[in-house]
């Protein structure tokens, strides 16, 4: 099976795609908590090369760690030596999507000289790279003629007015899902698969555990000579776009990719050009 341990003795589940030439690409989902199943062969990119897909501790096929502080992104960049180590690799190229681009990027600080590139998929806003609340607004605005709109206002403000159950607050967060999506249909309600999701009360508090808002940390965080590509959805009622720009800002060798008819999974949304995208910048020498 493909388990590895990782520093701790934690065992950590990766899924191999493709058969392509060449070096894997390490996929990291991101949640914090969802299964990296969701992922699919992100947008077909294991047609072009071999792909290895992670699942993060604590969460789909690997195992909970016995220190919860240990789920932390800092500590999970850790995971991501640890599987290089174990796939026997000089080098890697490194994706990410949302909350494991903080992942990812806490690995290349650390570790400069072992990624080659790196590709951040809407990356989460966190560590002072929060929403844009008036971007936000204006994107879920735009969605005032859609069925679904009124129910998914409802939900947002019952998260924020009220202490709720966490079972409820779910059943809520799931209700906002269309906004997530350039396009919303039922069928989109398959990309959501039960139990692909970690139920853990405590791994989103313990994933995001030491973001930080200083900007001397942050800047710790760039990679000066490492070429990264940050994508963007322009309908991303989730994030919006300013935590890619903040991204794409913090990184010199960083370029911003938005494309135009995709929200916070642009390889499902559209597959072709975000493959062409990232096949585009991974080849480059």
């Amino acid at each position: 099976m493909p388990i590895f341990s990782s520093y701790d003795g934690t065992k950590l589940w990766y899924e191999p795609l493709g058969t392509g030439d060449g070096a894997p690409l390490i996929v990291l989902p991101g949640g914090p908590g969802t299964d990296l199943r969701y992922l699919g062969t992100v947008g077909g990119l294991d047609q072009d090369r071999p792909l290895v897909l992670l699942d993060p501790r604590a969460t789909g096929r690997s195992a909970v760690p016995e220190d919860r502080a240990a789920v932390a992104f800092a500590q999970q960049a850790r995971d991501v030596e640890a599987l290089r180590e174990h796939l026997g690799l000089a080098r890697i190229d490194l994706l990410a999507h949302s909350a494991g681009t903080l992942i990812a990027q806490q690995y290349a600080a650390a570790h400069p000289d072992r990624v080659r590139r790196m590709v951040l998929v809407t990356p989460v806003g966190r560590a002072a790279r929060e929403p844009d609340p008036a971007e936000l607004a204006a994107l879920r605005a735009a969605r005032s003629g859609e069925p679904w709109y009124q129910r998914a206002v409802n939900a947002e403000l019952r998260l924020e007015s009220e202490q709720l159950p966490p079972e409820q607050e779910s059943f809520l967060r799931a209700v906002l899902l269309p906004f997530s999506w350039h396009s919303w249909s039922r069928d989109r309600l398959a990309e959501y698969v039960p139990g692909h999701s970690s139920t853990f009360p405590w791994l989103r508090d313990a994933f995001y555990a030491g973001s930080t808002t200083d900007p001397a940390d942050l800047a710790r965080l760039a990679v000066t000579d490492l070429p990264v590509l940050v994508v963007a959805g322009a309908s991303d009622g989730l994030l919006g776009t300013a935590p890619a720009r903040a991204v794409a800002a913090l990184h010199p060798g960083a370029r911003l990719a938005v494309l135009d008819r995709s929200g916070h999974r642009p390889w499902v949304e559209q597959p072709q050009e975000f493959r062409e995208l990232v096949n585009s910048f991974l080849a480059e020498q």
